[in-house]
């Protein structure tokens, strides 16, 4: 009753506000698409290279940690020789990356 009602300074907005935060909306989307969506969808192309790629006979290593050289290559699966006579049947996305020639017999 005694209190006047209080009002923003510039006014109650407009047309020109509405405009404003839809390009500011946009503005983000392009910000999180470049530094989030993208990166994210260029490693997952160029796993899925890697993994189409490799063969038997490739030395790799898990996601896991482990580390070995392919020696059966079944579509899904990937039999893994850790050691001499132990082999591991996993599956192929379980591969991390692919070493470079002759890293095992370096360790």
């Amino acid at each position: 009753m005694w209190i006047n009602n209080a009002y923003a300074q510039f006014g109650g907005g407009g047309a020109d506000s509405g405009i404003s935060s839809i390009v500011m909306m946009v503005g983000m989307f392009a910000v999180m698409y470049f530094i989030m969506i993208r990166p994210q969808m260029k490693r997952q192309k160029e796993l899925k290279a890697m993994l189409e790629a490799v063969g038997k006979g490739d030395e790799v290593t898990t996601t896991s940690g482990l580390m070995g050289k392919i020696v059966e290559l079944n579509e899904p699966y990937v039999t893994v020789e850790l050691a001499p006579n132990l082999q591991v049947k996993m599956q192929k996305n379980a591969i991390a990356a692919v070493l470079p020639k002759d890293t095992l017999k370096s360790i």
